[in-house]
């Protein structure tokens, strides 16, 4: 049975995209540690376009992370299907590892948003807070359930109240988790 092509949305405006987004569930990668907690990204626009993307997540207590640059696939689409692009491992970036981030929901406030990619081997629901309505939640896993995606997979992440920051937390000096795959290659 093949399956009908993904629905990606069209006419996101960046700079309203831009900051920070709470991971409130996705399919677990490899890559991430399984007791990461208070994972978010945050998105910064550059001067030429594109995108900073950082990617952190808390393990052990503490916080692990990788820099990314993410640009649209097709500049003349308006469709929200972007590549992002990580250099790993991060302290000798010398082996880009480049994947698909497409939104395939975003509400019009820009506070929640389901994030996909071609091959439907993940899946992210992130959320500008820490916790996301149980109702919104059902109807992003719908919408992904009608995508295609097998939301059997789907895992809550855990968040604390308030959210670490950044600069409190010890590094994640061992370097592992960074290849936070968000695409399966």
């Amino acid at each position: 049975m093949s399956k009908k092509a993904m629905e990606v949305v069209k006419g996101i405006d960046l700079q309203r995209y831009m900051g920070r987004w709470y991971e409130i569930a996705s399919f677990p990668s490899r890559f991430q540690p399984k007791d990461g907690i208070n994972t978010r990204a945050t998105y910064t626009l550059k001067d030429d376009g594109t995108v900073n993307v950082l990617n952190e997540t808390w393990s052990g207590g503490k916080r692990g992370f990788i820099e990314g640059t993410a640009y649209k696939a097709d500049p003349k689409s308006d469709e929200a299907k972007l590549k992002v692009k990580f250099f790993v491992p991060p302290f000798l970036p010398i082996i880009p590892v480049t994947g698909d981030y497409w939104v395939l929901y975003l509400d019009d406030d820009y506070q929640y948003a389901l994030i996909g990619q071609p091959s439907r081997s993940y899946l992210w629901i992130l959320c500008r807070q820490t916790h996301l309505d149980d109702e919104i939640y059902n109807q992003l896993v719908q919408k992904a359930t009608e995508e295609g995606y097998d939301v059997s997979k789907l895992k809550k992440t855990t968040q604390t109240e308030p959210p670490p920051e950044s600069e409190d937390a010890p590094a994640d000096t061992k370097g592992i988790w960074w290849f936070k795959s968000l695409f399966g290659k």
